[in-house]
């Protein structure tokens, strides 16, 4: 067996960061987290943070705007994985500065974990936001910095507890709103999968350089099947709502932050079917769980039992 390679988090504590970074750890590979002081001592983050300390994550005292203290941290690893916030997209750019002046990551992930950004049909201000992780692509292909890019489509926790009903907590048991005609499918996937998939792809050969796609076939299903499936849970059929596109346009331009952001990407995929609208070619990418059957991922229709 290889040894398993060293990864640094920068972003670690943030949503989808302390998943990816908890795989890490149990996956038995050494894991280094940049923590900012502000962080340490922030009452929001200490859970996470004695969370990360009880797993033996090594906590590094840094910055992403502390240049040294970057290529530092950089320096004691094999990896490097992003996920960092929206706000702080536009900024890994200093991480591909440090990689390379501190020359030794055999592969650098950056905050990617949704749709594939080259392959969109997004509208504003979603469209911003792809196109700032479009352009980190291109920084780091220009670097000639080994890479891989995670697309893992939806995740499950941020949209399957309301059927993506905006204000709900639970799903819907009357009334469903459903973006566009609820045909084109989308990928939902639970946090702590996309966790386990991406610290699969860290060693492997077969994802360098390569788009690591999470669509599983059983959490690839449309708006209209997604309604359906809970209905048979609940025994109940629920009434439903479609938004055409030209109606969903215009909400997003009268929508205030973040309203207009998720609408904007609700548009994205459930109308465009930005997750599911191109095949997955071997000269760009490879799905995760065709390379990792073992992996044992949570079903949507396993995922919605627990709202039951």
């Amino acid at each position: 067996m290889a040894e398993k390679s060293k990864i640094l988090f920068i972003g670690g504590t943030g949503y989808i960061g302390k998943y990816i970074v908890e795989a890490s750890a149990k996956a038995g590979h050494p894991t280094f987290a940049l923590v900012r002081e502000s962080s340490l001592s922030d009452p929001a983050k200490a859970k996470i943070i004695d969370h990360f300390k009880s797993l033996g994550v090594n906590l590094v005292n840094g910055d992403l705007n502390n240049h040294e203290s970057l290529v530092k941290a950089i320096k004691q690893v094999d990896v490097v994985i992003s996920t960092v916030g929206h706000l702080q997209l536009a900024d890994q750019g200093k991480i591909i500065t440090a990689i390379k002046e501190a020359g030794n990551v055999k592969r650098f992930f950056p905050s990617e974990f949704g749709n594939d950004v080259d392959r969109v049909h997004a509208v504003e201000p979603a469209k911003t936001a792809f196109e700032t992780k479009a352009k980190i692509r291109r920084e780091i292909e220009a670097a000639g910095i080994p890479y891989s890019y995670v697309s893992s489509n939806f995740f499950a926790g941020y949209f399957l507890p309301s059927l993506n009903q905006p204000g709900l907590t639970a799903p819907p048991r009357d009334k469903v709103v459903i973006l566009g005609d609820g045909n084109p499918k989308a990928v939902f996937n639970k946090e702590e999968d996309i966790g386990t998939f991406t610290i699969k792809a860290v060693d492997d050969p077969r994802t360098l350089n390569k788009i690591l796609y999470i669509r599983p076939p059983s959490n690839t299903i449309s708006f209209n099947e997604l309604v359906s499936l809970w209905e048979k849970k609940i025994g109940k059929t629920l009434e439903r709502v479609y938004v055409p596109e030209e109606q969903l346009l215009k909400n997003i331009q009268e929508s205030a932050p973040p309203v207009n952001v998720i609408l904007a990407i609700g548009h994205s995929v459930f109308v465009k079917g930005d997750h599911t609208n191109f095949e997955i070619e071997p000269s760009f990418g490879v799905e995760a769980s065709a390379l990792y059957p073992d992996v044992k991922y949570t079903t949507v229709d396993e995922y919605l039992n627990q709202f039951v």
